[in-house]
């Protein structure tokens, strides 16, 4: 079994010089981390079942092999079309060009002068524009001092930007910055902010639910549900806190920098037109597989979950933590009636505890399906992770059937293993093959997923 350890000394600890929160919850709770691969979480705990839905055993085991290394924490990675460039973003304001296997000396980009950099704050999503190879536009997600439209008793603002990359890929331009969004953030956690272009085009971006514990106190709007005080991921109407927002980085209307698409669920109802879906708490990486969207909700004090998101669905906090009532013995499957005709709260694909059951964790890291050739046995399945890895990922198989995804731990094991005490988040290059950014108290790397050796 492995060592357990408590979140606050997990998530508080100084790492690299940077305090590290990224994906913090509020209680301050023990955490058991686990034991064998027999384990599973969510569904079933029959490695028999999860086999039969793919026809293809999941391996015990995977490897990784070190892409770049020399970090502090990794948060994400683009992956330049047509190229063996990559970017991988450092919540410290850094976005660095990984090619011919090594880190440029000189960074794409350095923000270091305008993120704000503390708990779960920093530059915390990049995506490069579906045309990136023609128009060079990269678009990053940061946390800025308060600008004019943030108030004065708020922590910071959201800042959503686009930048010009030059021909070789190697240099964006500073005075190219051009803001697309900017959010008023009352509190410094659950800042969510991955990027991705979906399929069609557009951009979704996640937000978090304006942070605190329980989605409660100062920047907390009222809402429909009683049972807990305040929710701005329960109302669509006074903020975009708490949800995935999609937008037209191509278009511009009402004097914004941007359009939002007619096809949006609350267009031509009471509601922000941005919001594409709602009910989240601190949506941890997103990432698209076909027409499927797939979302990580980083949890309160009980549970982590995994989101299967569609167009003007509601996951459900702050009335439930999972499938599971929050801070309340009973509570709703729907909205009140008053709300958008009582909308169903969705219940996530995968689900797993905090303090009991078979498995663990205590910060869900969404991942990626896996499309690659290196590794057959896990095509078509969702590879994610805990925060608190060590050493191990997860893999979930889509059932033949509704209800929760089947769902095994595969450890990751041979040279480097070792180094994978923590996750941070997964990239899927253009061949379909999964990256992991993660690493330990002493830095954090970018990983290639590979078969276990020997």
């Amino acid at each position: 079994m492995k060592p357990s350890s408590s979140r606050r000394e997990l998530l508080r600890t100084a790492f690299s010089g940077a305090v590290v929160g990224i994906v913090a919850t509020a209680a301050d709770t023990g955490v058991a981390a686990g034991a064998s691969t027999e384990r599973s979480l969510g569904a079933a705990a029959d490695p028999s079942e999860v086999e039969s839905a793919q026809g293809t055993a999941i391996p015990d085991s995977v490897g990784i092999e070190t892409v770049a290394d020399g970090f502090e924490i990794p948060l994400d990675v683009a992956f330049v079309p047509g190229s063996d460039q990559r970017y991988v973003a450092e919540q410290r304001g850094v976005v660095s060009v990984v090619e011919a296997g090594r880190v440029r000396d000189r960074p794409l980009l350095d923000l270091r002068d305008a993120v704000e950099v503390d708990l779960e704050k920093g530059l915390l999503g990049i995506a490069l524009h579906p045309n990136f190879a023609e128009n060079r536009r990269l678009f990053v997600r940061y946390s800025a001092p308060r600008r004019a439209n943030t108030p004065r008793n708020y922590s910071h603002t959201f800042v959503l930007a686009e930048f010009a990359v030059s021909d070789d890929g190697r240099r964006a331009d500073r005075d190219s910055e051009r803001a697309i969004l900017e959010l008023p953030e009352p509190q410094p956690n659950h800042n969510a902010g991955d990027l991705a272009f979906g399929p069609d085009g557009f951009l979704y971006v996640a937000v978090g639910d304006g942070g605190n514990g329980g989605d409660v106190g100062p920047g907390h709007v009222d809402d429909w549900y009683d049972a807990v005080p305040g929710g701005n991921a329960q109302d669509v109407r006074r903020n975009l806190l708490g949800s995935i927002l999609r937008i037209d980085v191509d278009g511009r209307e009402d004097g914004k920098p941007y359009a939002t698409p007619d096809d949006n669920p609350l267009v031509g109802r009471p509601g922000l037109d941005e919001h594409y879906a709602w009910g989240f708490r601190n949506p941890w990486r997103l990432s698209f597989d076909a027409e499927n969207l797939f979302v990580g909700d980083v949890g309160e004090s009980d549970y982590e979950e995994v989101n299967l998101v569609t167009a003007g669905g509601n996951y459900g906090w702050n009335v439930k933590e999972g499938t599971r009532c929050f801070a309340a013995e009973s509570c709703p499957d729907r909205t009140a009636e008053s709300v958008r005709g009582g909308e169903r709260l969705v219940d996530p694909i995968v689900e797993y505890s905090h303090a009991e059951g078979p498995l663990t964790g205590n910060s869900v890291i969404g991942g990626y399906v896996y499309r690659g050739t290196a590794l057959p046995a896990l095509e078509g399945r969702y590879v994610f992770a805990d925060l608190d890895a060590q050493n191990e990922l997860f893999v979930a198989t889509r059932p033949e059937g509704q209800g929760m995804w089947p769902t095994r731990v595969v450890d990751v094991v041979g040279e480097g293993s070792e180094n994978l005490g923590r996750v941070f988040s997964f990239g899927r290059n253009p061949a379909g093959e999964l990256f992991v950014l993660g690493g330990t108290f002493d830095g954090g790397a970018l990983y290639r997923i590979v078969p276990a050796s020997g």
